[in-house]
């Protein structure tokens, strides 16, 4: 009997101590990095409302975490139950179930990002916003034409081009273009601060005069030492109530009626709308552009100089004068004799 007892307690002991160390491993191996999917990565979209039960399923199931014990293990280490958010989730190199749980709590979302360059329209924008995850182009249009959210930066808009800031912008899958556009709205805000705002004020301009002078310079030149100078022709010209034949202004107006080919030809200077600067003296009625915030400085500062005049020397930049007769004589040497040259090769 007593060599019974003994066996019996031996036995006891010995699976209490393999139990222990399996309760420990399982412990540990919480900590330990894993990865159980073949591909270079792989996403976790968890709906609102999913169970932790259910939470740990999906990872098991997508190889980023071994199993549904290790899942728990972890999460009870964690503390973190209650903490778990929906959202779609990208994995892409070992991590341990407690670092998996741990992004869930933070919310850390993968982020898809679309980028607008500066001087696009908003038909432009639209475009770019079509070719991204995120949805289609007459969904951005839609809410590009949400006038009520800058009514009280321009209660003129008609739309919202201009006022759709161009930048990077990272976003979860389930993104709409409605949130795309208050994001955008919100950067437009926080590059137009206070301090250009206290700017306008002084010069007795309106944000809409701003920031339809910064598209301008945004389509007229891509050269940063060249925005102030180009500003500065501008106002040098509303000064003199000169009109501002400005071309790009006459290719916005073609847009906007459905007449522009890609060629700018000398009757299309003489299209009937109030954005041809050439027919109609001043601003347009608004932007024709997204300036970005060099541009919208540089409306704000425009250069020291007299200039009324600048033709481009077909090399990005540009060539800038006082008089007509100076003008012209920069317009036979860097387009007229330019292209002869071309044509001769």
């Amino acid at each position: 009997m007593r060599k019974l007892l003994l066996v019996v307690a031996g036995l006891a002991l010995l699976v209490g101590a393999v139990g222990g160390y399996a309760v420990t491993r399982v412990y540990e191996r919480a900590a330990e990095p894993y990865r159980g999917y073949r591909d270079a990565e792989v996403f976790v979209d968890i709906a609102s409302g999913t169970s932790t039960v259910s939470i740990g399923r999906q990872l098991v199931e997508a190889g980023v975490v071994a199993d549904q014990r290790t899942f728990r293990i972890a999460l009870w280490r964690s503390g973190s139950e209650r903490l778990l958010q929906a959202g779609e989730y990208r994995f892409a190199e070992s991590v341990s179930a407690l670092d998996v749980i741990d992004v869930l709590a933070r919310g850390q979302v993968h982020l898809r990002t679309v980028t607008f360059a500066e001087g696009l329209t908003r038909w432009e924008m639209a475009e770019v916003f079509g070719r991204s995850e995120f949805g289609d182009a007459d969904a951005f249009l839609a809410a590009s034409g949400r006038v009520d959210l800058i009514e009280d930066v321009d209660s003129a808009a008609v739309d919202l081009e201009g006022y759709l800031f161009p930048e990077t912008y990272a976003l979860p899958r389930g993104a709409t273009a409605d949130d795309l556009v208050e994001a955008m709205l919100a950067q437009f805000r926080r590059t137009f601060d206070d301090a250009l705002l206290a700017q306008a004020a002084e010069q007795e301009m309106t944000v809409r005069q701003v920031v339809t002078l910064a598209s301008l310079i945004q389509r007229e030149t891509g050269q940063d030492d060249e925005r102030p100078i180009v500003s500065a022709v501008y106002r040098n010209r509303l000064d003199r109530r000169m009109p501002l034949q400005c071309d790009p202004t006459v290719i916005y107006a073609l847009l906007l009626d459905g007449l522009y080919d890609g060629n700018l030809t000398r009757d299309n200077l003489r299209h009937d709308s109030p954005y041809n600067t050439y027919v109609y003296p001043g601003l347009p009625p608004g932007p024709i552009a997204a300036p970005g915030a060099a541009d919208l400085r540089a409306a704000l500062a425009p250069a020291d100089v007299s200039y009324v005049y600048f033709v481009s020397r077909n090399d990005g930049s540009h060539v800038f004068a006082d008089t007509l007769r100076e003008h012209n004589r920069n317009v036979r040497e860097y387009q007229v004799e330019y292209f002869r040259r071309r044509r001769g090769r």
